[in-house]
């Protein structure tokens, strides 16, 4: 008997163990797509149907008067698979696929001497809800559960005694299907899974078959766009506060010391205009991604530049302390650098007199004690005021 993926000169076994591999050893620096985006995807792995052989033969050679004496089989095959998704979430997604479990065998011997030889060919669709678990920034546990149309092609031949088990036959069969497995982001245009799936198929005796299926495949994000991945809980709905407009003093007038010539005083610096956003009133919670209603605040204080001469104009990001360092770093200097492209790219404004800087948690408005205990909806909220952006405006009118 044929063990297609268990011999070690198989090329799908090296496939299969490179995938693995990769999943496994990827350095987690990459970065998982944000939701809502659709998704292809390709697999292969190894098909194993529980094949009954002794009741298989049997039901072939009902009323053939020979008596069965060994049987054997061969109930594993490369299996392979194609799928579109829609990723609604972080959380849920759904897919439609096409699969190809393998060809499978047996075998019975008989007495008189003869053989009989049994052949199945298994292909079909499915359409299933896949749930995700975020792990890590990267890796993210899997569940799916789904239902399948499932198309069998039996045939069947003799030898010696066996004269009379040459046919073809045909079934359908719809049932349900589950699985698990795990899925790391290797980049945010490809991502990797291994999983393992259990369903149903039909003999074409009138019978059923479960298979396990363990694969590997590889999935392509259509149109999404990266932003790190964070364990934290949901957070409680918000209204964010319009930006807040704060003057900073005016500097004293200069006072020129007596000269016996006229001298002109200097010019006064320009006055300087601080403006806070939190950061929820232009992005998505723990996302760099503006928010229509983020852009029209923007192109508000856009508009109150307006005959202005601008000479600086500073941004910098600020987050909460949830989270690791070095994310909330990244974060907030997305943040920075996105409402800067705004600003450039939609309002006008002149990029060289723009700088960017993320502080990440090193400057909280909250004191410390404030908001004890780790992530959850109370202490999201209390911490709500770190997550800010602000812009400083030197220009004069």
């Amino acid at each position: 008997m044929r063990h297609a993926l268990c011999s070690s000169r198989s090329p799908a076994l090296h496939v299969i163990s490179a995938a693995v591999l990769a999943l496994l050893c990827t350095q987690a620096q990459s970065q998982t797509p944000e939701a809502p985006y659709l998704y292809l995807g390709l697999g292969m792995g190894q098909a194993r149907p529980n094949l009954d052989a002794p009741r298989l033969g049997s039901q072939v050679l009902t009323g053939t008067g020979l008596a069965i004496t060994s049987t054997g089989k061969d109930e594993r095959d490369i299996a392979y698979k194609a799928f579109v998704g829609y990723q609604f979430n972080r959380y849920l997604g759904m897919e439609l696929g096409y699969f190809r479990l393998g060809h499978f065998s047996y075998q019975a011997t008989t007495t008189p001497a003869g053989q009989l030889d049994g052949r199945l060919r298994v292909t079909g669709v499915n359409l299933d809800l896949v749930g995700q678990l975020p792990v890590t920034e990267n890796l993210s546990a899997l569940a799916r559960v789904g239902y399948q149309k499932a198309r069998t092609r039996a045939d069947w031949s003799g030898t010696g005694a066996v004269t009379q088990a040459d046919r073809i036959g045909r079934a359908n069969d719809n049932d349900s299907r589950y699985g698990l497995g795990l899925q790391y982001a290797l980049t945010p245009q490809f991502l990797m899974r291994a999983e393992a799936d259990s369903s149903r198929f039909a003999d074409a005796l009138g019978g059923t078959v479960r298979a396990v299926v363990y694969s590997v495949s590889l999935v392509m994000p259509l149109g999404a766009s990266p932003t790190p991945m964070r364990r934290a809980a949901a957070p409680a709905a918000y209204v964010p506060p319009a930006p807040v407009m704060v003057d900073a003093p005016m500097p004293p007038p200069p006072v020129a010391a007596p000269v016996v010539a006229v001298v002109a005083p200097p010019p006064a610096p320009a006055p300087m205009r601080r403006v806070s956003f939190t950061a929820e009133s232009l992005f998505g919670f723990d996302s760099a991604r503006l928010q229509p209603d983020g852009k029209s605040a923007l192109d508000t204080f856009a508009q109150s530049l307006a005959g202005s001469r601008l000479d600086t104009i500073a941004v910098t990001g600020h987050t909460d302390r949830l989270g690791s360092t070095a994310y909330n770093q990244a974060l907030s200097m997305q943040r920075a650098d996105a409402v800067k492209g705004y600003l450039v790219g939609a309002t006008g404004l002149d990029a060289s007199r723009i700088t960017t800087e993320g502080r990440g948690e090193a400057d909280p408005v909250t004191h410390a004690g404030d908001c004890k205990g780790a992530a959850s909806r109370r202490v999201i909220s209390c911490l709500q005021p770190d997550r800010r952006v602000d812009i400083q405006v030197s220009a004069t009118r």
